[in-house]
């Protein structure tokens, strides 16, 4: 399946559950109310603006003085007057000027998360050492699935289908300074030539240094807990890692399927609950991020005796496992 063809489901299944997608918003700060118990009437229960409509670029200033923000002096503490309880709902600021209560709110707006700032937690991602060069570009007539290839004049070359005539290609080598990426079409294309099949197609189309991007892979794993009152962060928010073991996505989508479930179970939305959440995910998630840049230090390094296929199986079995 093509990913603009998924992406349309799951706004769909997201509308037809009874949300709001508000595209083109983003937080600019977050205040908590009353402690109590989860109210079944709050305004908002659950909020989906928050989610996936967050930018890590956005503006946003955290205030140290109104009664419950988030403050400076006290990191992350989503409260009321400072009395340190967990606050019955989340108040927002939109960047539109609009503001809404909700019960919960979820930072998954990515590495550079915008939340995972409003909310005082302070790990940054790290460079891993390896940069990848990606276009999105023509689809040659015969690919029909996604490839990859290891070694070559790159640690990874790789292409999938976004379409029935677009696809994404990209080749990871060693990280350069951004500033010193010079012509992009020119050095993409060299390092393509190194690869035949599809790949000569691909490389006639690599003309346009506008439609390239070039980044570093990055990892970051906040420690628990990954809460700061009833704002939580998930998914690349609170854990990344380069894509030597192709668990990223999987694990921001098992951070979302476990907290729905603890959620739809629960009675209260206290600590305890997001205790529970950090149990099954914390030090599952760790395992992959470690693992992972272990698997890209080896091959920057050239580690020839590395136990690939036993690292790879190990984290294959646990990940195999409900979580």
């Amino acid at each position: 399946m093509n990913r603009p063809e998924l992406a349309a489901i799951l706004a769909a299944a997201m509308r037809e559950a009874g949300a709001t997608i508000r595209y083109g918003l983003t937080v600019d700060a977050v205040s908590g109310t009353a402690p109590g118990a989860v109210s079944d009437t709050a305004p908002g229960a659950v909020s989906d603006t928050a989610p996936g409509a967050v930018s890590d670029t956005a503006p946003g200033t955290v205030s140290d003085t109104a009664p419950g923000t988030v403050s400076d002096n006290a990191p992350g503490m989503v409260s009321d007057n400072g009395s340190g309880a967990m606050s019955d709902t989340v108040e927002v600021v939109f960047s539109d000027g609009t503001t809404g209560a909700y019960d919960l709110v979820v930072g998954a707006d990515g590495i550079r998360s915008h939340v995972r700032a409003l909310i005082g937690v302070e790990a940054a991602p790290e460079p891993v050492g390896m940069g990848i060069w990606r276009i999105h570009t023509r689809r040659p007539k015969d690919v029909e699935r996604t490839d990859l290839i290891y070694g070559g004049p790159c640690f990874i070359a790789g292409y999938c289908p976004t379409g029935a005539d677009t696809m994404y290609a990209y080749l990871v080598e060693k990280a350069r300074p951004r500033e010193d990426a010079g012509d992009k079409a020119a050095h993409m294309r060299a390092l393509a030539a190194g690869y035949g099949g599809a790949w000569d197609e691909i490389r006639a189309d690599i003309t346009d240094p506008a439609r390239i991007n070039y980044t570093w892979f990055e990892s970051l794993l906040v420690e628990r807990p990954w809460n700061r009152g009833r704002v939580v962060l998930i998914g690349d928010a609170a854990h990344a890692c380069p894509p030597t073991l192709a668990q990223g996505a999987a694990q921001c989508l098992e951070d979302a399927a476990v907290l729905a479930e603890l959620l739809l179970a629960a009675d209260r939305l206290d600590q305890g609950l997001f205790d529970a959440f950090m149990d099954r995910r914390h030090d599952r998630v760790k395992a992959v991020v470690e693992a992972s840049v272990r698997l890209a230090r080896w091959q920057l390094d050239g580690v020839r005796d590395a136990d690939v296929p036993g690292l790879m199986g190990e984290i294959a079995a646990m990940v195999s496992e409900r979580p």
